[in-house]
């Protein structure tokens, strides 16, 4: 019974992870790293490589699949597919219907998660600091990046798949966004809505490389130099802080392949600003709320992990 309860979590972080990662500004990689699942996600995709296939053929599938730590990745890679079939959709309607609500609630869950991970880390040298500006400095420059032009053709799409997994795992870089800043953000979620399988498999194909690449660094770098590395994740997440703010004025938009409207540049703005500058209601007392949620599910989590580990 624990087992299929775990397997059940392990599914649900996954449908959270997908739903995370439709989301241009938010990073599936930050839901695996709040959920404490990150090092183990990394460790069980480096282990699929050319040993544990030798395994494969020498001792039968069952030694091979404990050797990539199977159950695992099937049931959290089976949340992720199909939270991402599923919740498309929904996530682009929300996003259209009530973004001052749906990104004052991820504002909340990353700067929860930023609070966590501070938690463990303690004691902090001139190399966590300088690994934490520099995360900062990158997320920042990847935000205030101009979107371009995508393409349908299908190296196109395994090339936005292979860069789009890196930041899909990686805390605080979106790989949503980074489909967006290459232009095919609209064409895969087109492509999700409308089951383009073409599409869909050269984008997975891309994925699947560019997965199996990353992950292994990133494993690496977390085994030999975990501090660092955490910091540097830390400072992904805050500088993911910009892209995520509700308040925004945009200032230049195009339009893409598909007649929709990609916002270029936007100037962050405060609630009362906001209201002045555009005519909008900023919504103020419920996105503080949605804030205070994602705060609280983020720590509250934490703590009845803490919880757990005492008993």
């Amino acid at each position: 019974m624990d087992v299929a309860k775990r397997w059940l979590l392990l599914f649900f972080k996954g449908m959270a992870m997908g739903a995370a990662d439709v989301v241009p500004g938010v990073s599936g990689g930050t839901i695996a790293f709040i959920s404490g699942i990150y090092e183990e996600l990394l460790d069980s995709i480096r282990s699929v490589n050319f040993r544990s296939l030798k395994l494969l053929l020498s001792h039968g599938p069952r030694v091979f699949w404990q050797a990539i730590n199977g159950n695992f990745l099937l049931a959290l890679f089976s949340g992720i597919v199909l939270s991402i079939a599923s919740l498309a959709k929904l996530v682009s309607h929300l996003l259209q219907a009530q973004p001052i609500l749906v990104w004052s609630f991820f504002f909340g869950l990353i700067v929860a998660s930023i609070i966590y991970i501070f938690r463990q880390l303690p004691h902090l040298r001139w190399q966590e600091w300088l690994a934490l500006s520099l995360g900062t400095v990158f997320a920042l420059a990847i935000s205030f990046a101009s979107p371009t032009q995508g393409s349908e053709g299908l190296l196109a799409v395994y090339l936005s798949g292979a860069i789009a997994i890196c930041a899909m795992i990686l805390p605080g870089v979106s790989g949503s966004f980074i489909l967006l800043l290459l232009g095919m953000y609209s064409v895969m979620i087109d492509a999700v809505s409308e089951l383009h399988w073409q599409l869909l498999l050269m984008f997975v194909l891309g994925c699947a490389t560019g997965l199996m690449a990353f992950a292994r660094l990133l494993a690496w770098l977390l085994h030999r130099y975990h501090s660092v590395t955490i910091a540097l994740l830390t400072g992904f997440l805050v500088g993911s802080l910009l892209i995520v703010w509700p308040w925004r004025e945009t200032l230049e938009v195009m339009i893409d392949g598909r007649g929709r409207e990609v916002v270029l540049s936007s100037r962050l703005l405060l609630p009362a600003e906001f209201a002045r500058v555009t005519g909008l209601d900023p919504r103020t007392l419920l996105a503080m709320g949605c804030m205070a949620a994602g705060l609280i599910l983020v720590l509250g989590l934490e703590y009845l992990g803490g919880q757990r580990r005492k008993l």
